[in-house]
């Protein structure tokens, strides 16, 4: 038997990372794959990242943020958790939408690593050309 809760759900990608954010009333703690997100995230920077659509709409201490991530790096991870955050925000508050939007938060950053090509030993690198 399910039992109704305001939690909202929303999906952010960046590169080959995928989070599954869900934020709920509460006071402001942020979980990441079972763990605080200092311990998960050990950069300050990455962190300050990651909280950006929560201090630019004066959300911050007002939501529980709990995120499950899998695939890439730490970088397309926290740009993922970062997206799923903003678009989370927007479905709990659509007056929240301009001022993310604005700030570039709602765009699905959609540079992934491009492929490497048959005859060369990277994506865009070549094999050095010998004249004889």
């Amino acid at each position: 038997m399910s039992t109704k809760t305001d939690a909202v759900w929303a999906t952010g990608r960046r590169k080959c990372a995928t989070a599954r954010v869900r934020i709920l009333s509460g006071s402001g703690k942020i979980k990441v794959n079972g763990k605080a997100i200092e311990e998960y995230f050990t950069s300050e920077a990455i962190c300050g990242y990651i909280v950006q659509p929560l201090s630019v709409t004066g959300t911050s201490g007002r939501y529980d943020v709990i995120a499950n991530i899998s695939g890439g790096g730490p970088a397309g991870q926290a740009g993922a958790l970062r997206h799923g955050i903003a678009r989370a925000l927007t479905k709990q508050d659509e007056s929240l939408r301009p001022v993310l939007k604005n700030s570039g938060m709602l765009t699905r950053d959609s540079r992934v690593k491009e492929r490497k090509k048959p005859g060369q030993p990277g994506a865009r690198r070549r094999f050095q050309f010998s004249k004889r």
